[in-house]
């Protein structure tokens, strides 16, 4: 039973809040750990051993499924979900800050960061790992096990290890099939320019 740190927030005994920006309704479940500079929208779900950096930032509505890390530099749109054990990623050349050789070469940690932007309504499943410097389109998919290597486009499907391109996915989440239309809500699309466009 989570315990309540104000009447805004729920907070699991076990877990850890520094953040002093968390919109009202989220819930933090145990042993989750957000740290002071995160920034976390309103009415979000965070699951058991969560870590969300410093400098990371959550929509509003957001999942955060049960051991998914948030580094520095991520940026979460509204209504995205964030499957269990998925990972960012925030740097393309890592090195450990405490070797003081790197930080002579390299300069500071800082300069090192690159962001990463998941627009609203994505869904990225189980076990995925997001590399940095890349954007994750509106209501696209990556499948259970990605390694997302490139850019998403809005409403694409990506699966594999490196991530390709499966198919098209309706704002439902359900994947299109080849007359792009939806079998669960029954919406249709049409392509303009490789942008997927609902056919009203």
């Amino acid at each position: 039973m989570p315990g309540v740190l104000d009447a805004k927030l729920q907070v699991h005994p076990t877990a850890i809040c520094e953040s002093a920006e968390v919109g009202e309704g989220t819930r933090l479940w145990a042993y989750a750990h957000l740290m002071a500079g995160a920034v976390i929208g309103r009415d979000c779900n965070i699951g058991d051993h969560a870590f969300v950096e410093s400098g990371a930032r959550l929509g509003d509505r957001v999942t955060v499924k049960n051991n998914v890390l948030v580094w520095e530099g991520v940026t979460v749109e509204d209504e995205v979900f964030l499957g269990p054990g998925m990972i960012f990623t925030n740097d393309l050349h890592p090195r450990s800050p405490r070797m003081a050789e790197v930080r002579e070469r390299y300069g500071d940690r800082a300069n090192w960061l690159r962001p990463t932007t998941v627009r609203r309504g994505a869904a990225i499943g189980a076990g995925a790992v997001i590399l940095c410097d890349l954007t994750i389109g509106r209501y696209a998919c990556v499948g259970a096990g990605a390694v997302v290597t490139r850019d998403v486009a809005d409403h694409r499907i990506v699966v594999g290890n490196p991530a390709r391109v499966f198919g098209w996915a309706c704002v439902c989440g359900a994947v299109l099939d080849g007359e792009l239309c939806c079998g669960e809500c029954r919406r249709s699309y049409c392509v303009v320019e490789d942008r997927l466009e609902a056919v009203e």
